[in-house]
């Protein structure tokens, strides 16, 4: 009887397991995956392929909680956490015509500040970007965009 019940148990846990399995689908955790923050270089190239290349895992990892980001146009906007993340998942895949650089402009050993500039056809975009040391890993804190 012992034999048929432990038996039972060990069925129902497998069967248990294959459903939990099933129900995350295929291609489920890929927006989910660790990527490699332990650097603010890796952070900072991380970032790059995320907002130009369409890049999709890791995109929450990325972004600190109180990260917001501000653009500066005419009338100044400003978008939080959420908005940004939301925006950059339904640019999955979408790569930007443009030339991208990037440059340090201040470093220290729990946050850098860099410049990257996308240079497009006819305008070219400007994004300062800070980006904070959270335990052992880098993440974006802010972002200030300019138009020229």
């Amino acid at each position: 009887m012992k034999t048929l019940v432990k038996t039972f148990a060990a069925a129902a846990l497998i069967a248990v397991s294959a459903f939990a399995m099933a129900a995350e689908g295929p291609g489920s955790k890929s927006s989910k995956a660790n990527v490699n923050l332990s650097t603010a270089d890796l952070a900072l190239d991380h970032y790059v392929a995320v907002t130009t290349e369409g890049e999709s895992v890791g995109v929450e990892q990325l972004f600190a909680e109180d990260f917001n980001q501000k653009i500066q146009t005419t009338n100044a906007h400003s978008n939080s956490r959420s908005e940004v993340i939301k925006s950059l998942k339904k640019q999955k895949g979408e790569k930007l015509n443009c030339t991208v650089s990037t440059d340090i402009i201040e470093e220290s050993a729990d946050y850098t500040v860099a410049k990257v500039t996308l240079k497009f056809e006819n305008f070219s975009k400007v994004d300062l970007v800070t980006l904070v040391r959270e335990g052992n890993y880098w993440k974006v804190s802010k972002s200030i965009n300019s138009y020229k």
